[in-house]
Order: structure tokens, then C-alpha cells, then sequence
């Protein structure tokens, strides 16, 4: 069988991007279950290395597309991201604050979730990148079903058939009975008895100090956070590079890395690309399972 054909887009060409691009397409751990695809602005495009502009924001955005185009077209499988700057996207007049928002729109789909895949754990965010003080307002009954039933239907594709969710309390001690805040009782208890009376395996809310902790330890096949850096902080401690960033909810497989476009260290050849390669193996593997999660 023929392998499935990966696109590597590199990110803001501002960054490190284009140089781990270049080496994970490189790296035969990728060549053994892929051909990888490298989208890259065309060459008249000039940007400063380590500069966040408007003109590098544009590039990035305009590979984005052609990716997304070609996987909905079926020329490629799968896409793999390299990181893009969200000041940068600013800077170029685009709305979007990041891949998974743009991707969402590209493929005219409303309910997304980033999920952050690694050998001890699994992530899910409820919230993304929003202000830690719009937190609470966003995060609605609606929206908390919306990211479970999204993730009960991922993991399966992950190997795990029949998930065991937990979702993270928003407040300390999940709110102690309202005393410490009451979203915790009036939003996400709701949230998860709809889940469950769907059918699906939902624990919570548990509070964020020890959630963690009893999924490494086995007890839970995912989390689900309710937002940006409760569920990245113990990703990035416990697996910063092997961590892969997956869109869930799309009509195609798109993975990515789980770090930044490293401005401070681009063009000096010292960036890792290990992130990437892992991303890129799991789009892989994916995309040769049947497609998107």
C-alpha cells in the first residue's frame, strides 16, 4: 500500500518553522510512514528572521489554505502544522487567533476542541485562546457538551474504545459547594448529567489539583479543561515534545506542534524538530486508520 501523503506547512516563516519543517521531512522516522509534503510560501515572499510582520502573518495564512484546500480535495491525507504568531495574524488584519479557529472556518464546521495527545496524557480544552477573565462566560453548558461529546467520539481513533472523560473544575476544589464559586454547580455539574444521560463515560467536576494526577495514574482516559493553561501546564511538564496538538471535530486530519514559532532562536539552526516528527506521525497514522478524528 502506498503511503499517505502529509502536508508539512511551516508556520510564520518568521520563526523556526521552515527550518524544523525541513528537517522532520528529512527524518526517517517520517519517511517510514509517510511521504511528507512541505508547503511553503513561494519564494518572492521576504520576511525578517525572528520578526514578528504583518507580511510573514499573510504568508503563513496563505499556506494554510492551499494545505487545507488539498487535503479537502483529497491531494494530500493529512496536514501538520508548524506554529504561526497570533500578533503576527494581527498585524496582517486576520481575525483568527490561531490554527484551530481558522481551520474551523476554512472547513465551514462550527464545533471544534484542541486536544493535546501524548504517551501519559490526554488534554482536551474547552476553552482556547480567550482572556482568563472572559473564561466563566464562556464557558456555557452548551459549549462543555458540545467539547465532550467531541472528545467521546475522537478517542476511540486513538485506540481507546470506550472513553473514560474527566472534566477539570473551574474553580479551586471545583468550587467547594459553591463556596469558592459557583460555576462549577450551576454550569459544569449540569453539562456533565447530559453527558452522561447520552450515554457517555463523564466524571466531574474534580478538582484541577488532582485530575491530573488520577489520569497519569490510569484512572481516566482524557481530560477535558476549561481553558488555555489549566490543561497545558501539566501537557507541557510531563511531555513537552512529544505532545501533538490535534483539531477534533474537522473533515480532515490536522495535527501540530506543541510550542511556539521560538522568534529568539530562529535561523540559528538549533531549533528541535522532534515535536514536529511526532506530529507528523500521528497525522500518518490517522490518515491510514481512516481519517479525521
Amino acid at each position: 500500500m502506498p503511503l499517505p501523503r502529509v502536508a508539512m506547512t511551516v508556520g510564520d516563516p518568521a520563526g523556526i518553522g521552515p527550518e524544523i519543517a525541513a528537517r522532520a521531512a528529512a527524518d526517517p522516522r517520517v519517511r517510514e510512514v509517510c511521504e511528507p509534503v512541505v508547503y511553503a510560501p513561494p519564494p518572492g515572499v521576504r520576511v525578517e528572521t525572528g520578526v514578528v510582520s504583518a507580511e510573514a502573518g499573510r504568508a503563513a495564512y496563505d499556506v494554510i489554505v492551499r494545505a487545507v484546500e488539498d487535503a479537502r480535495a483529497g491531494r494530500v491525507a493529512a496536514i501538520a502544522t508548524a506554529p504561526i504568531n497570533k500578533l503576527a495574524f494581527a498585524k496582517a488584519g486576520l481575525p483568527w487567533k490561531g490554527h484551530t479557529d481558522l481551520l474551523a472556518h476554512l472547513c465551514g464546521v462550527d464545533e471544534v476542541a484542541m486536544m493535546f495527545h501524548a504517551p501519559t496524557l490526554a488534554v482536551v480544552l474547552a476553552t482556547v485562546h480567550i482572556p482568563l477573565a472572559d473564561v466563566p462566560r464562556q464557558l456555557t453548558r452548551a459549549r462543555l457538551g458540545s467539547t465532550l461529546r467531541l472528545t467521546a467520539r475522537a478517542l476511540p481513533r486513538f485506540g481507546v474504545a470506550k472513553p473514560r472523560i474527566a472534566l477539570a473544575g473551574l474553580n479551586p476544589h471545583a468550587g467547594e459547594s459553591g463556596l469558592l464559586g459557583v460555576e462549577d454547580e450551576t454550569v459544569l455539574t449540569p453539562a456533565v448529567a447530559d453527558a452522561r444521560a447520552e450515554g457517555l463515560d463523564v466524571t466531574g467536576p474534580i478538582p484541577a489539583d488532582t485530575v491530573f494526577v488520577r489520569a497519569v495514574r490510569g484512572e481516566f482516559d482524557v481530560v477535558v479543561a476549561c481553558y488555555h493553561d489549566q490543561g497545558l501546564i501539566p501537557v507541557k511538564l510531563l511531555a513537552f515534545g512529544e505532545a501533538v496538538n490535534v483539531t477534533l471535530g474537522l473533515p480532515i486530519v490536522r495535527t501540530s506542534v506543541d510550542h511556539g514559532t521560538a522568534f529568539d532562536i530562529a535561523g540559528r539552526g538549533v531549533a528541535d524538530a522532534g515535536s514536529f516528527v511526532h506530529a507528523v506521525r500521528l497525522a500518518a497514522r490517522l490518515a491510514a486508520a481512516g481519517g479525521a478524528p
